[in-house]
């Protein structure tokens, strides 16, 4: 599932993306992200931080840098900005 969600990202990366302008609010972009944190986490928790991460993409969120965690956040701190 890990190497499917990788190969999932880089074709992105490298057949849609370069077909749109860039848009990205973020650093990393989240297809990046999306390959830092399936790689650091596996498919599961790797692919729940980058659809929270893709769930701020949107005119009302500010954007800037938001690297992937070193290590799974845990219960008692917030990461919900």
């Amino acid at each position: 599932m890990k190497r499917l969600l990788l190969f999932v990202f880089k074709v992105y990366q490298r057949v849609i993306s370069p077909l749109k302008p860039p848009t990205c609010r973020f650093y990393p972009t989240c297809s990046h992200y999306g390959v830092q944190a399936v790689s650091r986490f596996g498919a599961l928790r790797g692919g729940w931080l980058t659809i929270k991460r893709i769930m701020k993409c949107h005119p009302f969120h500010p954007g800037g840098i938001d690297h992937v965690p070193e290590k799974w956040p845990s219960k008692n701190t917030n990461h919900s900005d």
